[in-house]
């Protein structure tokens, strides 16, 4: 390090003055020195906190981007043989992911799955309205995982790859210095030791209710908090049935996952029939909260989210003797709710020596809050951001600042219109439905749907006055502005901003287009 001493002298200014002005100039450059040697000075390069499908994603692919040169950590509350468990009941999940998804993963960091972590391969995605006359396909080829399965496969490709694996380690809070993130702290929950580390870069793969990103230390653009309305109260059963001779495939289809739309059923949500073979299934529904308890009052029940599975289970014409799988695959596994986010991501996902992937930044889709697919591109696509920032020497919010916009590229500049339109959705009664899919949906709309895009409802204007009844009609003025909103978000999220400058004008005018949507869909 070389300091030059610069001749501050001119008429009026003291020798002394000049002194302490070069002085002040050395202490300043030590001081970034410092700070600089104090960043490569780290115990690891990146720690992951939280160690399920997101977060072994993430470090599998700062090893590959990498070439295997950083140290990583990824860090599990939970023993290696119950890697990335959600819950004291499992990994509650609907289990399904399209082939393309898997696809983008593997075609980029040349990790596969395949048997037994992928449990059933379906043809696609069906939804039926409430009263099964019209059926919507979307999503094609896709996978239905085993939860369980799928983290041994994951840190047993982490670790080949140089990873490192902590088990038993809860993370209480994250540390900083100068205002980044330098590192975690917690507990090792066998032995109740203190549990410390630093790294460059620290990834939130904590979940939907992250305490690091809630009690985030630093300031950020990073909203902290979701919204109660935002989030489904969703559970699922797996089961092993007997078939009761009735093969209507508008219940159960070996080759299809099935939606059932249905506000009696799942108000504000829907119901789902995912199988996991020809005589096991994953079935379950979602509701949102204030919708679920509206509709106890209206009927005077105090029905739990339980007693409505219970009950869809129980109506299933397909299913007979449903017992809970109990194989080694499964024990565990079972039975279990657990809460979903069900808006647009996060919309800053990086502070500085912090990224969130997966729920933790609320990634999950808006309109049916499938989380497994955005979890895999943006933690695909993570691991590589974070490898070059680490590289060039920037892990500052602008430093890191492209994984936002990489994802949105890729991804996230859909979710925002879904997210109104699954406000719009939510309000609709069964009627509505049945008349929307059967009248407003064209081949266009499908394949909207179909590449997880919002529909366009383009036959909403040419069927103009045959449309029957006031509340359709009010439904195809909703379904208009949806289309025409989603077209102003879509554009505004393709005009995320390049650097951290000039993203509070851009969240101004995002949250305008919201207000906007959301006041009409109140």
């Amino acid at each position: 390090m070389h300091f030059v001493l610069i001749d501050h002298s001119r008429p009026g200014r003291t020798i002394l003055t000049a002194v302490i002005d070069n002085i002040a100039l050395i202490i300043l450059a030590c001081t970034k020195y410092q700070e600089k040697m104090s960043l490569s000075k780290t115990d690891y390069d990146i720690i992951v906190a939280g160690g399920g499908l997101a977060g072994l994603i993430v470090a599998s692919s700062a090893a590959y981007y990498s070439k295997q040169r950083m140290k990583v950590l990824v860090l599990d509350r939970n023993s290696i043989d119950i890697q990335g468990r959600k819950t004291i009941s499992g990994w509650i999940c609907g289990d399904a992911v399209g082939k393309n998804t898997v696809d983008y993963m593997t075609d980029r960091i040349k990790i596969s799955w395949g048997y037994p972590e992928i449990e059933h391969p379906v043809k696609g995605v069906v939804a039926f309205s409430p009263d099964h006359e019209t059926r919507v396909s979307f999503d094609g080829e896709g996978y239905i995982l085993n939860r369980k399965r799928l983290p041994q496969k994951q840190v047993s490709e982490a670790t080949k790859m140089g990873v490192e694996i902590a088990s038993n380690i809860m993370i209480r809070q994250l540390t900083t210095e100068n205002n980044f993130i330098v590192g975690v702290e917690g507990e090792n929950t066998k032995t109740k030791e203190i549990f410390k580390k630093t790294a460059k870069v620290v990834v939130d793969c904590t979940g939907v209710t992250s305490v690091l990103r809630t009690n985030l230390p630093i300031n950020s653009h990073i909203q902290r908090r979701i919204d109660r309305n935002d989030l489904e109260s969703t559970g699922r059963y797996i089961y092993d049935f007997d078939k009761k001779g009735n093969e209507d495939k508008t219940f159960f289809d070996p080759e299809y996952c099935i939606i059932h739309l249905d506000q009696n059923l799942a108000p504000g949500g829907y119901g789902w029939v995912f199988p996991k073979g020809e005589n096991k299934v994953n079935i379950g529904l979602g509701v949102q909260q204030k919708l679920f308890d509206k509709a106890n009052k209206e009927i005077g029940k105090k029905r739990d989210l339980k007693k409505l599975i219970d009950d869809y289970v129980s109506v299933n014409p397909v299913i007979s003797n449903p017992r809970l799988s109990i194989g080694e695959e499964d024990l565990g596994n079972e039975w279990g709710t657990w809460q979903v986010s069900v808006r647009r991501q996060n919309d800053c996902m990086v502070a500085n020596g912090y990224i969130m992937v997966g729920d933790s930044a609320w990634m999950p889709k808006p309109l049916d809050a499938g989380g497994i697919g955005p979890a895999i591109i943006a933690a695909t696509i993570a691991g590589k951001d974070i490898v070059e920032a680490i590289e060039s020497g920037d892990v500052s919010e602008n430093g890191l600042w492209k994984y936002n916009k990489n994802f949105i590229n890729e991804y996230g500049y859909k979710t925002a219109g879904l997210e109104v339109f699954r406000r719009m959705l939510q309000q609709l009664t069964n009627e509505q439905i049945n008349y929307g899919m059967k009248h407003f949906l064209s081949k266009m709309d499908i394949d909207k749907i179909t590449n997880g895009e919002h529909p366009e409802f383009s036959t909403v204007s040419k069927l103009g006055m045959m449309i029957r009844g006031a509340l359709n009609k009010k439904l195809a003025e909703d379904l208009k502005f949806t289309s025409q909103m989603n077209e102003e978000l879509v554009k505004h999220y393709r005009n995320y901003p390049d650097t951290s400058e000039g993203f509070p004008e851009w969240s101004k005018k995002l949250n305008g287009h919201l207000s906007e949507a959301f006041a009409k869909f109140t």
